[in-house]
């Protein structure tokens, strides 16, 4: 089954599973990723995070409902999942624009989000330089935050853990004791199927200390990604990544850390790079 194929798939388990909790691992499984990847490549092919497509599609759904039936707003909450009925008004609101007792009546104007389905889509506009390479396990030191399992909200953690290393005078230190490859300041995301992602601001080295934390990153095949401009630059490229070249590459995520490499501490005028775990896909 081909990689987009497997994406929809997934998509059609949310569907089928729309009325009840849905399991992002099981979702993930048979998109053939980790999650973490999973919800990752979601939010850059379909522009909006998975959790928020899900709430879309249960309130598409509970306001379909709610106009065509006698069902109560309590029923139609619990039959989507929320147990609290002001959770399900918020959600509801949040989406609509009105409280769920005002979409029962005549004229009032409803959004509709129907499911999601992907394509492949080859632009090829803006070249990306790029080489696939093996790496031994190797040593990173630093410090490190915990992660959402809804990445979205990460969106926020990531940056203000940066502006923390940097206000706290963190990455100076960390450079000082860099004696290894990568050369250059590492954001390394560590999101495994354990659940217990962290996301580490590091260097590669072999010192002891006692100020920093460690952590191992496993053996693995990188495609590995050049880049320059500013810190925004590295979001479009991961996007570009997983939108245009993923999907045609012969390869597919492996489950291994993500990690940026900062070449260039200026955040105007910054070089990095991108590296993604990546495994052969199967024929």
């Amino acid at each position: 089954m081909e990689w987009v194929e497997r994406l929809n798939s997934a998509i059609n388990y949310i569907e089928e599973h729309i009325y009840s909790d849905i399991d992002i691992n099981e979702a993930s499984k048979i998109a053939g990723c980790s999650s973490y990847h999973f919800q990752r490549m979601f939010a850059y092919m379909a522009d909006v995070p998975l959790s928020e497509y899900i709430r879309r599609r249960k309130m598409s759904l509970a306001a379909v409902e709610l106009q065509s039936s006698e069902s109560k707003v309590l029923d139609i909450s619990l039959k989507y999942g929320y147990d609290s009925p002001t959770a399900f008004n918020r959600a509801f609101k949040n989406i609509h624009g009105i409280a769920p007792s005002q979409s029962k009546e005549w004229g009032v104007v409803l959004k509709a989000y129907p499911p999601i389905s992907f394509k492949i889509s080859i632009k090829g506009d803006v070249a990306m330089n790029y080489h696939i390479e093996r790496k031994e396990s190797f040593r990173i030191i630093g410090i490190s935050v915990p992660l959402e399992s809804e990445i979205e909200k990460n969106f926020e953690v990531v940056p203000d853990f940066w502006n923390r290393a940097a206000m706290e005078g963190t990455l100076p230190r960390l450079v000082s004791k860099m004696n290894g490859e990568p050369k250059g300041v590492l954001g390394v995301s560590s999101c495994n199927e354990s659940m217990n992602w962290r996301y580490y601001i590091a260097v590669s080295s072999s010192l002891t200390t006692d100020e920093f934390e460690e952590y191992q990153v496993p053996a693995a095949t990188w495609a590995i990604f050049e880049g320059e401009g500013t810190n925004q630059s590295i979001q479009e490229l991961e996007r570009q990544i997983v939108t245009e070249w993923l999907p045609t590459s012969g390869y597919e995520y492996d489950n291994a850390p993500d990690i940026e490499v900062y070449l260039n501490p200026d955040p105007q005028n910054t070089r990095f790079q991108v590296w993604i775990p990546v495994v052969r896909k199967e024929v």
